[in-house]
């Protein structure tokens, strides 16, 4: 199935000229990589959290969001996540995409200019309008959650 890109106009903010703009790694990829647009080399020590410039600021179209997400190699071999995963931008912010950066893992790490840090994903929102009820339909689960069905296969 072919379909058109979602046009999403894209500014590159002046500190950040000399990188390229977000793009995709391979044909099936689902999200743009985020590029640190740090001026000197960024080091995060164990348990040290950054907010880093991406350099780039985007017009999502009313019905869509973009999340920021953790690149998994970066998390698996260094443990650099993104701390408010996934973080979301709504359609109507306008300002600079900066992500929220933990080094999570047992040594320092460093961040130079260009690194790829994130990555980020447009999505639709669906939008939702309450219904109050004085009561909500049964299920087997009913209010059963964080761990109540279990964490072994049943085999």
């Amino acid at each position: 199935m072919s379909h058109s890109p979602l046009q999403v106009p894209i500014v590159q903010l002046d500190h950040a000229g000399d990188l390229p703009l977000p793009e995709y790694a391979s044909d099936h990829a689902s999200g743009v990589d985020l590029l640190a647009a740090v001026e000197e080399p960024l080091t995060l020590d164990p348990g040290e959290r950054a907010l880093v410039p991406s350099g780039v600021a985007m017009a999502l179209p009313p019905g869509f969001e973009a999340q920021v997400r953790p690149r998994s190699g970066l998390a698996a071999k260094q443990g650099v996540t993104v701390l408010n995963t996934p973080g979301t931008i709504d359609a109507d912010y306008r300002g600079e995409i900066k992500v929220i950066l933990i080094n999570l893992g047992a040594e320092p790490v460093t961040l130079a200019r260009g690194d790829r840090m994130a990555q980020l994903v447009v999505a639709p929102v669906t939008r939702v309008a309450w219904e109050p009820r004085d009561d909500l339909d049964e299920t087997a689960r009913g209010g059963g959650g964080f761990g109540s069905t279990g964490v072994g296969s049943g085999v």
